[in-house]
């Protein structure tokens, strides 16, 4: 991928982290640019914050205590993680689902 490419899409990538609503709009704002460095951050902004939810909502009907704090504490991680990449202007996936939220989310272009 070519430098302009990753420069013309970092701003977009970058929103993309910052909450559901960043995510959105990113989206949005990438429909006329179509650039596909910041829809390969969509996507994994999109996996986190799902994998997030399920999290969350494994939380709130089980009571495992510490591990749902551990859980948590890995989604936040992989968050900063995406968010970093995409500050640095590289292309890569967050650890153990990274990959998977590509293929997952592959027809979001």
């Amino acid at each position: 991928m070519n430098n302009d490419t990753v420069q013309d899409g970092k701003m977009i990538a970058i929103i993309s982290y910052i909450t559901v609503i960043g995510t959105i709009i990113a989206f949005i704002m990438n429909q006329s640019k179509q650039n596909y460095f910041a829809f390969f951050h969509i996507r994994q902004a999109i996996g986190i914050f799902l994998l997030g939810m399920v999290v969350n909502f494994i939380s709130r009907f089980t009571d495992f205590g510490w591990l749902d704090t551990i859980l948590a504490i890995g989604v936040f991680i992989l968050w900063i993680m995406g968010l970093i990449s995409a500050i640095q202007g590289k292309e890569q996936s967050v650890p153990l689902l990274g990959d998977q939220f590509q293929e997952w989310f592959k027809n979001i272009r």
